[in-house]
Parts: structure tokens; C-alpha cells; sequence
């Protein structure tokens, strides 16, 4: 991942007035919160697009593969744009491709074509990567490095915010609005009403893009400062001097955050089909988006909780009670019954909140002037989420409730990672 800005060329003009960390802070949960709310209305989406398209599990997980299929292929892009024209202007720009994809879902669901659909939430997820690749080392990097884990989680508390919200605005907007999100489980939709459902989607969208440009301009009028210099990109003749393959928290942070997004993802994608069970929870799709909203909103406490003990304690300590945490209550969501099981799934959110924020920072530990390269990769690794389709093919195979062991055991890599992988080997200073 590329510099900033580069040192000639803030050194040639007049430096500007910086708003202060706490005012940055503040305007970058609204990107944190934005970019939650606009993943999660997918689950609201995916089970609303299963019904209209007439789909199995495993074509419904593929729409969210392609979502992250992008952060596979726009995280470098991204890095060279950020280089090109600095981070501002790069959120700008991811906030504008963002509205565009948004946009993009209005002639999806005229049609409606299912073809159209999966390109509209690549194109929006290509400007969450553009958001992603900017703002999250921004916040590890802004402050004092002690606290960076801690700094992460707060902002990304607010990502929740939005990721818990999201659920109601999709039940309200979306499945509240259709007849396969009010039928009772079984009902077969008729032609005309698949394609009323299809164009159920054109209002929120329509609201998601214009709250993109609002908060486009808004960006682009803030006067964010630049990252301290420790975190620059060095001349090309000390940079091959230096390895990201000697930073061990890297190395096994990268599949960390893979390993980790196969199972957030998955959970909440399977969510409301998971509680729509007979044997589980017998609701139908808009009840079930009520309750998706307890899991992100155990996401958004547990961030808080996560960073107030971040402050006492180790990060590593903390990642690793979550993930033993999230071992235990998918077991019992994966070989359980009623709602004990439905219960655990929704408490997972609870121990999944800090993972994500703790491994980033944790991975880019150390790295000096090699941060925002080692960023990039992490970022990158969120297309592990694209394979959730494995997840969709198992749900196919061996049945809803047992596709969850594949969470259980993506668990256990990040217990791995906080125990040991994330020892950070050959760190640079801390810069101050």
C-alpha cells in the first residue's frame, strides 16, 4: 500500500490548518458506520434475492463472493490511487464509486436480472475496499501506537452501529415490503410477485446512494492532517532492503483476517435462513432480520467492552478469550436445538466483535515504514469472505445447521494467531 502524500511534495506548498484527532476521529466513524450499514443490508438482501430468484444456498452465498471478490481485485488499485492523489481525495472517490454501484441497483431490479445485480455490489464494494484501504491504518497510525488497538475498535464500534441498524432498515425497506419477506416459510412465489419484490430494493438504494454524496462532499471539505512521517513509504534503494516476510504478525495475520471473515461472513449471511428452521426457530425472513439485529448489536457492545479492556490488558489476551468465546457458542449453534441454538448464534457477534480490529493492528505492528504495505495486504485478505460460498455448498450437502462446524474451525486459527502468531518479529520502533 502506497504513501500518503509524499514528503517533496507537502514540503513544496503551504501547510494547512489540520482539524484536531478527536474531530477526525469523529468524522471517520460516519465512513466506519457507512460502509457496515451498506455490507449488512445484504443480509437483509440475500435471502430477499433467494425468493425472487428462485435460488439454492449455494447460488445465494456466490452474491456475497463476488462482494468480496472485489476486495481481491480493487485493494491494489486502491493503494496506487491513494498514491496518485493522497487519502482524501481517495475517500471522496470511494464514496462517489459507492453511490454509483447504489445507483446501479435501480435498473438491477427494473429488469430484474440477477446478472446486473452481482455487478452492482461488485461496483459498490470496489469503493468499500477504496474506504478500507484508507481509513483503517489511518486510525491505528493517527494516535499513540500503545493505543492503537483500542482507537481501532472505538471507530469500528461505530461500523457496528451501522451493521446493527442495517437489519432494520432492510426489514422495513426491503423484506417488510415483499411477499417473500412477510410469507410464512414454504409459501411459493408467483411470477407477478417475484416481480414486485424485485423492485422493492429501488427505494433503499436510492436513499443509500444520496447519502453517499452528502457525506462525499463532506470529506472532501474536511481538513484532514497527514500520517506522521515514520509510516512513509522509504526510497526504492532502502525498501529492497527491507522484508514484510520477516514481520511473523503479518505473515499470519494476513490469513488471520481471511480465516476470520469466512466466519462473520457466513454467519450472517445464513443468519435468517438459519432461524427460518423448523427445528430452530421456525420465523419467517422479517422476523429473522430482527433478530440479526441483536448479533451486529452484540458486535457493536463488544467492540465498545473491547476497547475499554484494551486499555488494561493485552490486545493478544483479549482476542484470544473472544475466539475461545466464539468457539464454544458455535459448537452449540451447529449441534444444538430451538432456540439455545438460535441463541448461541446471535451471542457469537458478542465474541466476533474485537477480531477484525485486533488483527489488523496486531499484523501491522512494527512495521515502520513498511505500515501501509502490510495495510494493503490485510485488506486484501477480506476476500476471505468470498468463500463463504464453501460454506453455502456445505449448507447444500450436509445440511444449514452443520455448516456452521466450518465456523468452529476457523475459530481456532485466530485462537492460534493471538497465541502465537501475532509476536511481532523484527519491529521497527514505535514512532512518536
Amino acid at each position: 500500500m502506497p504513501a500518503p502524500l509524499s514528503t517533496a511534495s507537502s514540503a513544496a506548498q503551504p501547510q494547512p490548518q489540520h482539524a484536531g484527532a478527536s474531530a477526525v476521529l469523529s468524522l471517520l466513524t460516519s465512513l466506519f458506520f457507512t460502509w457496515g450499514f451498506i455490507t449488512v443490508i445484504n443480509n437483509t438482501l440475500l435471502p430477499h434475492l433467494r425468493s425472487v430468484f428462485d435460488l439454492n444456498y449455494t447460488q445465494t452465498t456466490l452474491i456475497e463472493s463476488v462482494w468480496f471478490i472485489a476486495y481481491f481485485f480493487a485493494s491494489i488499485p486502491s493503494a496506487r490511487l491513494i498514491e496518485r492523489v493522497g487519502y482524501q481525495k481517495a475517500m471522496v472517490t470511494g464514496l462517489v464509486i459507492m453511490a454509483a454501484g447504489a445507483l446501479l441497483m435501480i435498473p438491477a431490479a427494473r429488469l430484474p436480472s440477477y446478472g446486473v445485480t452481482l455487478i452492482a455490489l461488485f461496483v459498490i464494494a470496489a469503493g468499500i475496499t477504496l474506504l478500507q484501504v484508507s481509513a483503517n491504518p489511518y486510525v491505528a497510525v493517527v494516535g499513540s501506537p500503545e493505543t492503537a488497538s483500542a482507537r481501532l475498535n472505538l471507530v469500528q464500534a461505530f461500523n457496528s452501529l451501522g451493521t446493527t441498524l442495517a437489519p432494520l432498515f432492510g426489514a422495513y425497506l426491503i423484506l417488510g415490503r415483499s411477499a417473500s419477506g412477510t410469507a410464512e416459510a414454504g409459501h411459493v412465489l408467483t411470477q407477478t410477485e417475484r416481480l414486485a419484490d424485485a423492485q422493492a430494493v429501488q427505494l433503499p438504494y436510492l436513499i443509500v446512494a444520496a447519502v453517499l454524496v452528502i457525506l462525499a462532499l463532506v470529506i472532501a471539505r474536511f481538513p484532514l492532517p497527514v500520517l506522521h512521517g515514520a509510516t512513509r513509504r522509504v526510497s526504492s534503494e532502502e525498501r529492497a532492503k527491507m522484508s514484510l516476510w520477516k514481520h511473523r504478525n503479518l505473515i499470519f495475520g494476513i490469513p488471520a483476517i481471511f480465516i476470520y471473515l469466512i466466519a462473520e461472513i457466513g454467519v450472517a449471511n445464513l443468519f435468517i435462513n438459519f432461524t427460518a428452521q423448523p427445528e430452530i426457530g421456525n420465523l419467517n425472513h422479517e422476523q429473522g432480520a430482527h433478530y440479526l439485529f441483536l448479533l451486529w448489536g452484540g458486535m457493536m457492545v463488544g467492540r465498545f467492552i473491547g476497547s475499554l479492556l484494551m486499555n488494561k490488558t493485552s490486545a493478544e489476551r483479549v482476542l484470544a478469550c473472544a475466539a475461545i468465546g466464539a468457539f464454544i457458542v458455535m459448537m452449540i449453534a451447529a449441534l444444538g436445538t430451538g432456540s439455545v441454538a438460535m441463541w448461541a448464534l446471535i451471542s457469537v457477534g458478542l465474541f466476533h466483535s474485537v477480531m477484525f480490529p485486533t488483527i489488523f493492528t496486531l499484523g501491522i505492528k512494527g512495521l515502520g515504514p513498511l505500515t501501509e504495505e502490510g495495510a494493503g495486504l490485510l485488506i486484501m485478505a477480506i476476500a476471505g469472505g468470498s468463500l463463504v460460498v464453501v460454506q453455502g455448498w456445505l449448507a447444500d450437502t450436509i445440511g444449514l445447521q452443520l455448516s456452521f462446524l466450518l465456523t468452529a474451525v476457523c475459530e481456532l486459527y485466530v485462537l492460534f494467531y493471538a497465541v502465537w502468531g501475532a509476536r511481532a518479529t523484527n519491529a521497527f520502533p514505535d514512532a512518536k
